[in-house]
C-alpha cells in the first residue's frame, strides 16, 4: 500500500464529500446510479449495509486500482426507514411526529479495495446514532420546509446545515449522522494496512 492510491467516493452527497475533505482526504466522486428500491431488507441497518455495498460494487466495476467508498443513510423512526421525503407535505408530517422524540440514524459504509481491475477485499459496516429532536414551532417548521433542505436528505433533517438547531443532541458518531463515519473509515483502512494519515493531502 502506498499513499498514491486513489480514493473514490461512490456518492453524489456533498455532505459526504465535505466530511472527507475536512478530514484531509481528496476523493474523486463517481456516482453509482444504483436503484435504491431494488435492495429491500427486513431491518433498516441491513438495508443501509446492502445499499452501501451495492453502490461501492457498481463503481468498483469501473475502476482498475482504487479504494472505493460506498455509503447510504436512513433514519429509523417508529421501527420504519425514513428516506428523503417525497414532498413538503410528507416532510411536514414527519416533523410533527419526530418533534420532541428520537430516532436512530443508520449509516452503512462499504470500502472496496480494487487492484488490477478486481475487487480484492470488501469491508461493510454500519454506524448507528441516536438522534434526539427538538420541538420546533410550526412557524419554524414552515420556514425550514421553505428552504428545501429537508426534502433533499434522509430523515428530513441535517446536523450540518439549517436543521441543526432542531436537533437537541446525539448519542454516537455525529459524522455518521452527516453521512459518513470517519472513525469507521479509519478502521476499514486499517484492515487494509493503511493509515488514514497516509491519504492526507500532501
Amino acid at each position: 500500500m502506498t499513499a498514491e492510491r486513489r480514493l473514490v467516493l461512490a456518492s453524489a452527497s456533498p455532505a459526504r464529500l465535505s466530511l472527507l475533505r475536512q478530514a484531509g482526504l481528496s476523493p474523486e466522486v463517481v456516482v453509482s446510479d444504483v436503484d435504491e428500491s431494488a435492495y429491500p431488507a427486513p431491518r433498516v441497518a441491513e438495508q443501509v449495509a446492502l445499499l452501501a455495498a451495492a453502490k461501492a460494487a457498481a463503481v468498483a466495476k469501473r475502476e482498475t486500482d482504487a479504494l472505493v467508498i460506498g455509503a447510504d443513510s436512513l433514519l429509523e423512526f417508529g421501527g420504519k426507514p425514513q428516506g428523503k421525503p417525497a414532498d413538503a407535505a410528507e416532510a411536514r408530517d414527519r416533523w410533527r411526529r419526530m418533534a420532541g422524540r428520537s430516532g436512530v440514524l443508520h449509516t452503512g459504509q462499504a470500502l472496496f479495495d480494487v487492484r488490477d481491475g478486481a475487487v480484492v477485499s470488501r469491508d461493510i459496516a454500519v454506524a448507528s446514532t441516536v438522534v434526539y429532536f427538538a420541538d420546533p414551532t410550526p412557524p419554524e417548521v414552515e420556514a425550514y420546509l421553505a428552504t428545501g433542505e429537508p426534502l433533499a436528505v434522509a430523515g428530513a433533517f441535517t446536523l450540518d446545515g439549517l436543521g441543526a438547531p432542531f436537533v437537541r443532541r446525539v448519542e454516537g458518531d455525529p459524522a455518521a449522522v452527516v453521512g459518513l463515519s470517519l472513525t469507521v473509515l479509519r478502521t476499514q483502512l486499517g484492515k487494509r494496512g493503511l493509515a488514514i494519515t497516509d491519504l492526507w493531502r500532501r
